[in-house]
């Protein structure tokens, strides 16, 4: 078993639990002047803490997943786990600075929202694009008969897999750009893709084109290719809103002509600091959508 995995089992059967905030709850949080006191405290709010607060047999397993870090006279764990339903996962630790960080957070628990309400009882083949953490794929085990967790960044890749050993699931993960790895027809594609435009480029928020709608297009672009006659894509993301309209809905529509679909708001208002940001100059609010489209 994968290192990741092994300290996720350990932390559950400890009792571990811990829901994520967004960032700027976070930062707020650990701005308190409190030092660590349990395992929480380590795995969730990625606060740095004393050796003996975790004890020798979570130390060596941090340590063998190479997720041991120096601070100062204190340590600090390079991994959070989250939990979200029957699941606990595990990503990158707070702040997600790095380019290859793996975020999780309140989308994902909008997203899993989304899949609960849209997805179909029985699956067949279920590919998860961008599937970061795995959490998308996941979360609809046992329903498909197969799941491919795809994801252009190995450090996700690395998360997914030990998250499918930790929640017990077997599936293809694989590195693919999009869908260019993807093993066809599929049955369902679920997508949580990155929607901002990140000055930083970091992969789980840089979405790319027009203020970072640019990669949801090509979701659906490439998954109506690939999706079998009655296949379903369900594409949770966001759009910039600009006097009133969508910046990304009318790159969708010509993809979407003659396809059954249902394109509305989830959340009307989502990372309203962006807009300080000259990029979004023009931008009025940035809402959360969900695309539910069936192949013809």
């Amino acid at each position: 078993m994968l290192p990741l995995a092994k300290l996720g089992r350990a932390l559950r059967e400890m009792g571990y639990s811990f829901i994520t905030p967004t960032p700027a709850t976070h930062r707020r949080v650990v701005a308190r002047p409190e030092r660590a006191r349990t395992l929480r405290d380590v795995f969730g709010w990625s606060r740095p803490f004393s050796p003996e607060l975790l004890g020798p047999p979570l130390l060596a397993l941090l340590e063998e997943a190479g997720a041991l870090e120096g601070d100062g006279p204190l340590l600090r764990s390079a991994v959070r786990f989250s939990s979200l339903g029957p699941l606990l996962l595990a990503h990158s630790a707070y702040p997600t600075t790095a380019p290859d960080a793996v975020f999780f957070g309140p989308d994902t628990y909008r997203f899993a929202s989304f899949l609960a309400a849209r997805a179909p009882q029985r699956l067949g083949a279920v590919a998860d694009v961008g599937c970061g953490t795995g959490a998308g794929g996941l979360l609809l085990a046992p329903r498909p008969a197969s799941v491919q967790p795809l994801d252009v960044n190995e450090k996700a890749l690395e998360f997914a897999r030990a998250n499918c050993e930790l929640n017990d699931v077997s599936a293809r993960v694989a590195r693919s750009d999009v869908l260019a790895a993807a093993t066809s027809p599929l049955d369902l594609i679920i997508a949580n893709p990155p929607y901002l435009s990140d000055d930083a480029g970091r992969t789980y928020r840089d979405g790319g084109g027009a203020l970072g709608t640019g990669l949801s297009v090509r979701i659906v672009h490439e998954a109506l290719a690939l999706l079998r006659p009655g296949g379903r894509l369900l594409l949770y993301t966001a759009t910039p809103v600009i006097d009133g309209e969508h910046v990304l809905c009318p790159q969708l529509a010509p993809l979407l002509r003659g396809c059954r679909h249902e394109y509305a708001e989830l959340d009307p208002d989502v990372f309203g600091e962006e807009l300080e940001r000259p990029a979004y100059a023009r931008v009025e609010r940035i809402a959360v959508v969900g695309l539910d489209a069936v192949k013809s």
